[in-house]
């Protein structure tokens, strides 16, 4: 999980810092935030102070109306040890508390022009991206089809080879070597490539090439879903390797299951068009059509029509 601090979203949302600047490198450990409602009207029992507070139209109007010395207490109590930011939106003055209780316990205040609600659903979305759970992967991430396709495999047994006669093809490269993965929601995970090699590939023989610059910007993309591993292991001549399709083994990373499909290699085998066809028929899958069940429930009709 990436650190986030209150000099983060200043620069990216281009927050204006009113008070309180020796708070800005306080950690924001939450993607939740809080519009402190309930505390303007002295309610703290429940105060999620480790969250970053909002604060638009309704709660400053309730807050003016209060009388000056609960205006202090509540805004002291609103600066806790160990809330990250105050935000004001509509660009809407400081009051005066605030800016007392702010300097006096070291809490950033800042302000943004735009509206609670529009500010509340970016930098929610942001946070949690920034605060998700990640790791990283050794192998390959190709958008095929639409499918976010992770190649595993042991070292030098051809994933990068593979990803390279894809790319040929018309599909697109997400990260080569390494896989940042991260999780967006339930269910849901990213993986991109680190800055380092993004759109970068290393065919053994021949080095690094660049594949945006070689086949252009439509060869690669910068993050994608990922649906589906391909596992790519030597070819073991002594393992029963599926045939039918009909049990589907799951790989975990982080807390989701990921399909998992493993793919004998041998001389002969051409792995990008097995690959496709690996992608299209997940595809299938997840729209009703499961070609392993309709050739069992065949089988089983031919054997109850002899019987």
């Amino acid at each position: 999980m990436e650190q986030v601090c209150t000099r983060d979203i200043m620069e990216v949302f281009n927050l204006n810092l009113i008070c309180g600047e020796e708070g800005i490198g306080r950690h924001i450990l939450t993607s939740d935030i809080s519009r402190p409602g309930l505390e303007m009207a002295g309610y703290f029992t429940h105060y999620p102070a480790e969250r970053v507070q909002l604060l638009g139209k309704t709660e400053l109007s309730f807050f003016l109306m209060l009388p000056k010395a609960e205006r202090i207490e509540r805004m002291q109590k609103l600066c806790a040890e160990d809330t990250p930011a105050i935000i004001i939106s509509h660009n809407m003055e400081v009051p005066e508390e605030l800016r007392m209780a702010s300097e006096e316990n070291h809490v950033p205040v800042l302000t943004t022009n735009l509206s609670t609600t529009r500010f509340s659903s970016k930098l929610t979305t942001y946070l949690e991206s920034r605060l998700a759970p990640s790791t990283a992967v050794h192998g390959v991430l190709v958008d095929i089809y639409g499918i976010g396709v992770l190649i595993t495999g042991n070292s030098g047994v051809g994933k990068s080879e593979t990803a390279l006669e894809l790319v040929k093809k018309g599909h697109r490269l997400v990260a080569d070597d390494c896989v940042e993965i991260y999780q967006e929601s339930e269910n849901t995970l990213i993986g991109n490539a680190p800055p380092l090699i993004a759109h970068m590939l290393e065919i053994r023989g021949i080095g690094i090439i660049d594949i945006m610059t070689m086949f252009g910007a439509s060869a690669v993309r910068r993050h994608k879903r990922i649906s589906l591993v391909i596992d790519l292991e030597v070819w073991d001549s002594e393992k029963t390797y599926d045939r039918l399709g009909i049990e589907t083994d799951t790989m975990r990373i982080l807390d989701t299951d990921l399909t998992k499909l493993t793919i004998p290699v041998r001389p002969g085998r051409n792995l990008s068009v097995i690959i496709e066809v690996a992608a299209m028929n997940h595809r299938l899958k997840n729209l009703g059509v499961n070609s392993a069940e309709e050739f069992t429930k065949r089988l089983e009709d031919v054997i109850q029509g002899q019987g």
